[in-house]
């Protein structure tokens, strides 16, 4: 059914959820896996001054970001599925955004994405990229949330 899934990915508990929900999709369908870190290099930028290292703070993001991708494409190889990674950099830009843009050049079939499901002033504060990735997305989207 799906031959070709994208797993945004980060640190985050609900993350590891839908990279497990993801091999069991994946090794179902014989699909390719896709895992997108995404990084925004702006963050420190408007904090520069004497005191820090924006430069070295930037490289740490990307070293981080490899790292992570890394450690996961090792799972998900571990699982016998096909897995590339993608380290996306963006400069204050949506991370929602970044993510459809993604799936809409590799193409994507379906999106996989751990959620928080927070709601209230949480949300308000916080917003959602997985929120932003449903309404805007090409393609299904499979929104794992962490049981409570």
């Amino acid at each position: 059914m799906y031959q070709r899934i994208l797993l945004p990915v980060d640190l985050s508990t609900t993350c590891r959820i839908a990279l497990q929900e993801t091999l069991r999709l994946a090794s179902d369908q014989h699909a390719r896996v896709r895992l997108v870190h995404v990084i925004d290099m702006a963050q420190f930028a408007w904090s520069a001054n004497e005191f820090m290292d924006v430069p070295r703070l930037q490289e740490s993001l990307q070293e981080s970001g490899r790292k992570l991708l890394d450690d996961m494409a090792a799972q998900v190889k571990e699982a016998g599925i096909d897995v590339e990674t993608r380290l996306l950099e963006i400069w204050g830009g949506n991370l929602a955004h970044a993510l459809i843009e993604e799936a809409k050049a590799w193409p994507a079939e379906l999106i996989v994405m751990g959620t928080h499901g927070y709601g209230g002033l949480t949300h308000m504060l916080l917003g959602s990229v997985a929120e932003g990735v449903v309404r805007h997305a090409p393609v299904p989207v499979l929104l794992v949330r962490q049981q409570e």
